[in-house]
C-alpha cells in the first residue's frame, strides 16, 4: 500500500470546529496530518494544509471534503508528486517594515523573481505604529535562493527597492 500526499485548501466563512471537521475526515479516511497554515482573514476562515494518505483513499476523502461546500466551505485538493522533493539551496529569512503604501509586495517579490528566489513562506500584516498610529507594513519571508545566488547580493538587489520604497529589509540565516 503506498501513500500519497495532499496539498489541500479551504475557504469559507469563519466559524468554531472548522479545522476539526477537516481533522475529523482525513482521519476518517486514515490519513496523516502533515503541515497546515491556517487563519482568519476578514470574516473568512482560509487554510492550507498537506496530508499523506493512501493512494487507495485519496479519491474518497476528496470526495469527503467536497461535501464542506454544502457548509460553505470551498476546497481543492491537488496531489502533490514532488512532496519529497525539497530545493536544495540555502533558505533565508526577509524581514520588511515601513509605513504602508501600495505596490510594497510587488516592488519586493519583484526583485525575488528576477533573481530566481522561491517564496516559500509569506506573511504580511498592517499595524499601527507604536509612536504616530500610522499604518506600517509588515512581512516575514522564508525564502530559498538558487544556487549561485548569495545572501549579500540579495540583500543590495532588495536594498535598493528598499531605498526607493522607504523601507527596512534585512536578511538573515
Amino acid at each position: 500500500m503506498s501513500n500519497t500526499s495532499l496539498v489541500l485548501t479551504v475557504l469559507g466563512p469563519d466559524r468554531p470546529g472548522i479545522v476539526e471537521e477537516i481533522a475529523e475526515l482525513v482521519a476518517a479516511h486514515g490519513g496523516n496530518w502533515v503541515e497546515s497554515r491556517m487563519a482568519h482573514l476578514a470574516g473568512k476562515f482560509a487554510g492550507i494544509l498537506r496530508v499523506e494518505v493512501a493512494a487507495e483513499a485519496a479519491a474518497d476523502l476528496t470526495d469527503a471534503l467536497a461535501k464542506l461546500n454544502a457548509k460553505g466551505l470551498e476546497s481543492i485538493v491537488h496531489a502533490d508528486p514532488a512532496a519529497a522533493a525539497a530545493g536544495t539551496g540555502p533558505v533565508v529569512q526577509l524581514d520588511l517594515i515601513g509605513h504602508d503604501q501600495p505596490g510594497i509586495v510587488r516592488q519586493i517579490t519583484r526583485v525575488l523573481a528576477a533573481h530566481g528566489v522561491n517564496v516559500e513562506e509569506l506573511e504580511t500584516e498592517c499595524l499601527p505604529a507604536a509612536n504616530t498610529g500610522q499604518p506600517l507594513f509588515k512581512a516575514v519571508a522564508q525564502l530559498r535562493l538558487p544556487a549561485g545566488l548569495s545572501r549579500d547580493d540579495l540583500r543590495a538587489a532588495l536594498e535598493e527597492v528598499a531605498a526607493d520604497l522607504v523601507v527596512d529589509v534585512t536578511l538573515q540565516s
